[in-house]
């Protein structure tokens, strides 16, 4: 398993597939149009959905968003790295990640193999759950390869995940914020923070 080839595979525009703390991902480098364009041709995403990203420093998260709310860090620092993706206001990013919109989902991992690939890249890693669409999320380098075969570049194995459920996702752009999906992390948000 190589963390160096991985971070070379994203760099030269391939798609990576590795293990996160809820299901395994598929990665590609968020400033580069074809790869992006690759991860909603392998899923068969529409693209009108936009694609989260995985950070693994502050200063990816200041590279990418801004205008951030007071809750955006008050939920970091309770939930990070972990199972929370936080909608926030995108900045500087292809319009193809963002959907044509103004937002972007980002989340820290909490999983080893997915912060050493992101430290080792050295930035942040545009991902979404390695499976076709409609179809179950990948939780282990098998499943993987049933459903997407040889369409991803690089399978980093790390055993099966633990969760298979997907992240919670918060949108921090609503007063109060909203929550649209239930995942891993159980949050609730829209009360007043003490």
């Amino acid at each position: 398993m190589s963390i160096e080839k991985a971070a070379d595979t994203l760099r030269s525009g391939g798609v990576v597939a590795f293990p996160t703390d809820t299901v395994y991902g598929i990665g590609v480098d968020p400033f580069q149009p074809k790869a992006i364009q690759k991860l909603y041709t392998i899923k068969g995403r529409s693209e009108n959905k936009p694609i989260p990203i995985l950070v693994g420093s502050c200063q990816d998260v200041e590279n990418i968003a801004q205008n951030l709310p007071k809750i955006f860090f008050q939920l970091v620092k309770q939930f990070w790295p972990g199972a929370l993706t936080l909608i926030v206001e995108a900045k500087g990013l292809p319009v193809q990640i963002t959907a044509g919109g103004k937002t972007v989902g980002l989340r820290m991992p909490n999983h080893p193999i997915a912060l050493e690939v992101l430290r080792c890249f050295a930035g942040p890693i545009a991902t979404t759950s390695a499976n076709k669409s409609n179809q179950t999320p990948a939780t282990s380098k098998t499943q993987i390869e049933q459903q997407l075969g040889g369409l991803v570049d690089l399978i980093i194995d790390g055993g099966e995940t633990n969760a298979g459920t997907s992240s919670t996702v918060i949108d921090l752009l609503k007063t109060p914020p909203k929550v649209l999906r239930q995942g891993e992390i159980f949050v609730e948000v829209g009360t007043p923070q003490s």
